[in-house]
């Protein structure tokens, strides 16, 4: 049978909210550094693909990521860094900036299927429940999930007209709860679950893969539960069919993590960067309802990133992730767009930052 899992991780929302470790505000002095460095690389003139870290010098807003970086891993695992100046800047330059300050944190990933390294979060129309649903291009109210990274940073740009909250919670004290009051879910849990890869897949991937939702490697515990992908593969031929009882866990996950006890709301603001653990922290959001001038429609940038002080994997997430060594590059979806600049921009950024490289 598992056993609890001991970590600064597990937290009720009425304790994360009481700590206030989840949120920092720069004071301008750091700010006016993150800026500088921001018009350093701007100045540089260099493409997305040729920048590493050493081409936006932070100043005293590196200690800001340095601190955020070691909340994600060994504290509650989540940080929201409020007031950026992105609201000065214009969108192009706010992707730019995203971009600079992910280089920093870890190496971008890929995240879908033209393998974009840098995602716009806004309502493009998509459908969410279906085979190649995905929840970014939609307005839909987002069942509870991880990202397919060891962090995910987003960006908020601009606000929708109503809606949108963001939701968390702790996927160590989820399953905690669930080992005290119903153990056999949690169990069932470390069981492998088919995930679909949504239509996304490159050329030498499986439509879809087989993973556990928890996992312990080296005493380190991890959660990847993305429901959506689950469900998915249960319209798809040749695919296991879930039990009675892995549906009742992933029910389970779900409902603990939609009351008041689990479920930590927070609205983000223009200027907030939020920042999660995946492996720790799962995360929804609630449909919202947009401005209809496309100026003002709510926009974020996303950004994942596998970091260099990440927590070793279960082997049985090998499929998932492609490397489960800690502090390697891995996670993303690789999507069919990966070219040959990609590949020598992230043998450059892992380098930069002192981790593995994992080719695609």
């Amino acid at each position: 049978m598992p056993q609890p899992v001991v970590s600064a991780a597990d937290w009720r929302a009425a304790d994360l909210e009481a700590s206030g470790r989840w949120l920092r505000r720069p004071d301008p002095a750091v700010i006016a550094d993150l800026k500088s460095g921001f018009a350093h690389l701007k100045a540089s003139g260099k493409p997305m693909l040729e920048i590493t870290r050493e081409d936006m010098p932070l100043g005293t807003f590196a200690e800001v990521l340095t601190d955020a970086a070691r909340e994600l891993e060994h504290g509650c695992g989540v940080r929201v860094i409020r007031g950026l100046p992105l609201t000065e800047y214009s969108v192009e330059d706010c992707r730019l900036m995203a971009w600079g300050i992910g280089t920093h944190l870890g190496v971008a990933r890929p995240q879908g299927k033209a393998s974009q390294l840098l995602s716009d979060v806004r309502d493009a129309g998509g459908t969410y429940r279906s085979g190649s649903g995905r929840g970014y291009n939609t307005n839909a109210e987002l069942d509870f999930h991880t990202d397919g990274s060891d962090v995910v940073g987003l960006f908020c740009l601009k606000t929708a007209r109503s809606g949108g909250l963001s939701r968390l919670a702790s996927s160590v004290a989820i399953h905690n709860a669930l080992l005290a009051r119903r153990p056999e879910l949690a169990k069932a849990l470390y069981g492998l679950f088919p995930h679909s890869r949504q239509q996304e897949e490159a050329s030498d991937e499986p439509p879809a893969y087989m993973a556990p939702v928890y996992g312990i490697a080296d005493g380190y515990f991890a959660c990847r539960y993305i429901r959506n992908h689950i469900r998915s593969t249960q319209a798809m031929e040749g695919q296991p069919r879930l039990s009675a009882l892995q549906h009742a866990a992933l029910d389970a996950i779900q409902d603990l993590a939609s009351t008041d006890e689990f479920c930590f709301s927070m609205w983000l603001e223009p200027g907030d960067l939020q920042l999660l653990n995946n492996h720790v922290v799962i995360h929804s959001r609630t449909h919202y309802e947009d401005f209809e001038e496309p100026e003002r429609k709510r926009h974020l940038l996303r950004l994942w990133l596998a970091v260099p002080g990440s927590r070793p994997l279960t082997e049985r997430l090998l499929a998932a992730y492609k490397s489960v060594a800690p502090g390697t590059v891995r996670g993303g979806f690789k999507g069919r767009g990966v070219t040959p600049e990609m590949q020598a921009w992230q043998a450059r950024a892992a380098a930069s930052l002192g981790m593995r490289d994992t080719p695609y």
